[in-house]
């Protein structure tokens, strides 16, 4: 969403409501008292295009949409069901939620998500989720993975 802000603002009423204004604030973009609707959110855009590093830009659009890692596979919010990864398209990697998180189904791989908030991470035989809704809660979570030991680091 942070990237797609950058080249167009019809997306920033979603980006800005799921962390956006919290991601413009670190990098000191403000939000103009001066203007209003489209033009104020222009003005931010251009800010933020001013003031956030070229490496920035170039390492989030060199991200992937998971990653493997031996027996994990490591996504935002999911995988579909029955469907092969490779097959899986961008909507399921990023928003996917009961579907995947209902299913007891192996994925050919250990699935590391977050996306869908816990209280407490979970190791379950088919996926791992580690989102503890830092954001509210306080509390970040990390997963260690050292050879055959799993365990988690939190703040």
């Amino acid at each position: 969403m942070m990237v797609a802000f950058l080249e167009d603002i019809a997306i920033a009423g979603m980006w800005l409501g799921n962390g956006g204004d919290s991601t413009l604030l670190s990098y000191s973009v403000g939000m103009p008292s001066d203007k209003t609707g489209d033009e104020k959110l222009r003005s931010m855009q251009q800010d933020f295009q001013a003031k956030l590093p070229p490496a920035h830009l170039q390492f989030l659009r060199g991200l992937g949409l998971y990653h493997i890692e031996k027996e994990y596979l490591f996504v935002h919010a999911g995988v579909a069901p029955g469907v092969p990864i490779e097959e899986q398209g961008a909507e399921d990697f990023l928003w996917i939620r009961e579907e995947f998180l209902r299913s007891k189904a192996h994925h050919g791989h250990c699935i590391v998500h977050g996306h869908s908030i816990v209280d407490m991470p979970e190791f379950l035989p088919n996926r791992i989720a580690i989102d503890t809704g830092a954001y509210y809660s306080g509390r970040l979570t990390c997963l260690v993975l050292e050879g055959e030991e799993r365990r988690f680091m939190q703040t």
